[in-house]
């Protein structure tokens, strides 16, 4: 089965005025198969975003390939492109951000259905209220404007436009960062039933593990602009291979502490900056199992059993040869 999305050798840039440049995406790969949901995760600064971004041509790419449906997204002019907007979605992080505070939730519903074509006049404002009500709220509330709802209210909101032109693929960026941990649950429980229902693609980036572990099948772990694990979600939570996907792990909180696991291997200083990338293992720097050759020799990703791959001279957990 052809992948829906794949990303090759994705590098994003920003040239600074001073001479230096920041390579927030450096060399990154992502494949996403139809109605699949896979995480992204990692630290703040780890380029995450970055690259859900750049797969959707919201920033431009230095180097690299992304494809859609066999589309080759990074060479489209913007006329080709216009009409595969429907077809890719994104959620961003703050929903009151994401809103226009001017409009009424009806007109903002209805906006991309006659942007597409889809529907105008009254089928649009049927069909907004059909909307609301797949996210779960009452269609009622078209009337009304974004500061009369609650944060998790907003999120829905911004799902049901995501939603409206029936995408096959959705970006989902820090959707839940910014809201209550109870509300977390709420919509992560309503991704999943949208992703089900809809066979729908998810990219869900987040930092968050717990809320991978609830919506996908598939986690990509990245640092500093590359990945460094891909694994299924059961085995990368049971057998995490990279040193820096163990240390992520360890810094999960846990809702009762007799739960926690023991030791907790948590790597030691900050993230490097993306103006200096350390030469070798990206995360030697912090890395309690480092040798001299992390220091010198970047590491590729490669095979660590069925559907796991890991990019480490000394895995911590794996089926690699040496």
């Amino acid at each position: 089965m052809q992948e829906l999305v794949e990303m090759r050798e994705v590098m994003v840039h920003f040239p600074l005025q001073r001479g230096e440049t920041v390579r927030a995406v450096d060399g990154a790969n992502l494949t996403l198969a139809p109605g699949e949901a896979v995480g992204l995760v990692g630290e703040s600064g780890c380029g995450k975003s970055t690259l859900a971004r750049a797969l959707l041509r919201l920033v431009p790419l230095s180097a690299g390939e992304v494809w859609f449906d066999g589309k080759p997204l990074h060479r489209l002019p913007e006329r080709e492109l216009r009409p595969l907007r429907r077809q890719m979605q994104i959620v961003f992080q703050d929903p009151m951000a994401s809103l226009n505070p001017r409009l009424r939730i009806g007109h903002i519903l209805t906006e991309p259905l006659e942007v597409h074509g889809l529907a105008r006049g009254k089928q649009a404002w049927q069909q907004a209220g059909r909307l609301l009500e797949r996210v779960g709220l009452s269609p009622e509330y078209l009337n009304r404007y974004p500061h009369e709802f609650s944060g998790g209210q907003r999120q829905r909101i911004c799902i049901a436009r995501a939603i409206a032109t029936q995408p096959r693929l959705l970006v989902a960026d820090e959707p839940t960062s910014a809201l209550d941990l109870s509300i977390r649950a709420q919509i992560h429980a309503l991704l999943r039933d949208l992703q089900r229902e809809l066979n729908m693609a998810i990219l869900f980036v987040t930092h968050d593990l717990h809320a991978v572990r609830q919506v996908c099948s598939r986690v990509l772990v990245m640092y500093l602009g590359k990945m460094v694990e891909s694994a299924p979600a059961d085995r990368l939570f049971t057998a995490p291979a990279h040193p820096y996907t163990h240390a992520l792990l360890d810094a999960v909180l846990e809702p009762k502490p007799s739960l926690a696991r023991r030791p907790r291997n948590l790597p030691a200083g900050d993230v490097p900056t993306a103006l200096r990338v350390p030469a070798g293992c990206r995360f030697h720097t912090r890395c309690p199992y480092a040798q001299e050759r992390c220091r010198v020799e970047e590491p590729e990703l490669r095979a660590a059993g069925e559907g796991h791959q890991v990019a480490c001279h000394y895995p911590l957990s794996t089926e690699t040869e040496p």
